[in-house]
């Protein structure tokens, strides 16, 4: 069963939040509030917050420039997630990975299982690692941001969760770029 180890110290990630959204500005944006809130809570450092809109390019530049950045280790993005014709923030993340995290949406398929029910079909949350950064797409109602953190992100983005967590993974991210 999963643990926090109290005895040992707590190190905080620097994490940007990414809206997805046609409509939203940041006074509106209660999904991308929740999630700043949340990693503030935590501990965590907010790196960098913006909102673009659904379209595929806009959103895989925001996470190449992030990815890019040494000072963002996470990027979390809200919307888009979704079966419509506009939600393409998905596509746009494996147009980014490296490698993709496919236990964070079955995860999080269990968890919003918990809370939705059957509903929890339509929603493509995924997760992945690109330039040593980790990246992860939640849709973009405030209960799958508030599930997916309280849930799954909270947990794994603390350096004193045991058996394992991703915080002990990122100097190992990117050892392939090393020489040998």
């Amino acid at each position: 069963m999963s643990r926090i180890d109290e005895t040992m110290e707590f190190i905080p990630v620097r994490i940007a939040v990414l809206t997805v959204s046609d409509t939203r500005g940041l006074d509106d944006d209660k999904s991308g509030r929740v999630l700043v809130d949340r990693i503030s809570a935590a501990g965590h450092i907010l790196a960098d917050r913006a909102i673009v809109q659904d379209e595929r390019d806009e959103i895989a530049a925001q996470l190449r420039k992030w990815c890019a950045n040494p000072e963002v280790d996470v990027i979390i993005s809200t919307g888009g997630t979704g079966l419509t014709g506009r939600d393409v923030t998905v596509e746009a993340h494996r147009d980014v990975y490296e490698k993709e995290i496919e236990a964070f949406g079955t995860v999080f398929t269990m968890v919003s299982m918990d809370k939705i029910g059957t509903s929890a079909v339509q929603s493509r949350a995924t997760g992945g690692v690109a330039q040593g950064t980790y990246l992860f797409a939640l849709p973009g109602s405030p209960g799958a941001c508030k599930d997916a953190w309280d849930e799954i992100l909270l947990l794994q983005l603390d350096y004193r969760h045991r058996p394992c967590n991703f915080v002990e993974m990122f100097p190992r991210l990117e050892e392939h770029k090393r020489r040998k």
